[in-house]
């Protein structure tokens, strides 16, 4: 089943708001067996909204339609469905009931330009009249049109109360069966990525794609089956062979993140991480601290950006500082051993270095970054020369320090 998803608004083809609607939409209708035909973004002009929605409804078999049913005089969609379809506008007097007790309890004035809401295109079936928020139903040509509100809240609670249910009824056979993973990869080019990829000998039902998320890169994994005979043993061998090709570059899937990774090793391991951040400016903590539940395994942080405080708050001898400067190998070991001998930790996790744009010297250009981390086995630091603007540099940073971490966690459980 074919749907199309057509977003309206003059502030979204403006750029003056991001349109989140659509791609909501178009994800969970994906995942729920239906194909996206197209989504198109269009401004509030009723003969462009009447053109688009006719030539949709000519193209696919279902349209989804999002924005342009408020009660100011710039949401038009009502109107431009009228036109276009030739449907008059009719009052709901069930909407307009609503509407008039609404207004009792806040104005006296008789008649409120709310009551712009009720009046809809002939045919059109309200999807919650009572829960006062905009949005309605349309069949034509024996096709099923759903008009749903801009607001992303509203559109949300619509979309997957009332509009898939009524999908999923439309034609019982009409979705395909989806199996989809998205593999999140670091540390690992996507020309790589593409390369390691392109030896395996996948099925062409195996849909593969590339996608650049810096620091990261996502491949997605989808495989459809109307018929449901061999996809998801299709699905599984496709997944066992990308992994054995990309190993430990793999850190999650789908709605995985590098740090909630690196929380579930040391939850599983009952291990408590601080961290010494210099550069990085609390980069890491903020990370950490991101994931609900993180307290069970991070005790907390250390942003020592001032030589003076790696000296008070972590430990670090003043005349490593010194002789070493602050952006070194010693000097990230000492810092790591500081923030876990001050704190208590199993793990003390440090980085320094030039962030940027100024700052560097030839022996430490822009991007030198060490990173430092302590144990109860010893202390060690890596150096690391990262590219781009002071921001890419602190990102790579931050992702860099919780990927040693995921990857010290794994080689001592596999021991």
């Amino acid at each position: 089943m074919k749907v199309e998803i057509i977003a309206i608004g003059d502030e979204l083809t403006s750029g003056r708001i991001l349109n989140t609607t659509s791609s909501f939409a178009a994800r969970q209708l994906f995942e729920a067996g239906y194909e996206i035909y197209a989504m198109h973004t269009i401004g509030d002009t009723p003969a462009l909204i009447g053109e688009a929605l006719k030539k949709a409804i000519s193209q696919v078999d279902a349209v989804i339609v999002t924005g342009g049913l408020g009660s100011t005089d710039d949401d038009l969609t009502n109107e431009a469905v009228s036109m276009a379809l030739n449907r008059p506008t009719l009052p709901n007097l069930e909407i307009l009931s609503t509407v008039r007790a609404h207004l009792d309890e806040i104005t006296s004035t008789p008649v409120g330009k709310l009551e712009k809401l009720a009046w809809l295109p002939e045919g059109a079936e309200a999807l919650s009249p009572k829960s006062r928020m905009a949005g309605y139903q349309l069949i034509h040509d024996e096709k099923p049109i759903f008009f749903l509100p801009g607001i992303p809240s509203q559109m949300k609670q619509l979309l997957n109360e009332h509009v898939l249910p009524r999908l999923a009824t439309w034609h019982k056979d009409h979705y395909l069966t989806t199996y989809q993973r998205v593999f999140k990869i670091f540390n690992l080019p996507e020309a790589e990525v593409n390369r390691r990829i392109s030896t395996l000998d996948l099925s062409r039902a195996a849909l593969i794609g590339y996608y650049p998320v810096f620091p990261e890169v996502h491949l997605s994994l989808i495989i459809r089956d109307k018929q449901n005979r061999s996809a998801e043993k299709l699905f599984k061998s496709s997944c066992k062979a990308i992994n054995t090709v990309l190993g430990d570059a793999i850190y999650g899937y789908d709605r995985d993140c590098m740090e909630s990774i690196a929380g579930s090793l040391l939850q599983r391991a009952g291990w408590h991480l601080a961290v010494a951040e210099s550069c990085s400016g609390g980069l890491i903590s903020q990370k950490l601290t991101n994931i609900p539940g993180s307290s069970a395994y991070f005790l907390g942080g250390v942003v020592s950006y001032a030589n003076d405080l790696k000296i008070k708050f972590l430990d670090v001898p003043e005349d490593l500082l010194r002789d070493k400067g602050a952006v070194s190998r010693e000097v990230a070991e000492a810092m790591a051993a500081g923030i876990r001998g001050r704190t208590g930790a199993d793990i003390g996790l440090a980085v320094t270095g030039v962030a940027g744009p100024t700052g560097g010297t030839p022996e430490k250009p822009v991007g030198t970054v060490y990173i430092g981390i302590a144990t109860s086995e010893g202390n060690w630091a890596t150096r690391f020369q990262f590219s781009g603007d002071r921001q890419q540099i602190r990102e790579m940073t931050a992702q860099t320090g919780l990927d040693l971490i995921r990857k010290y966690l794994l080689q001592m459980a596999g021991r």
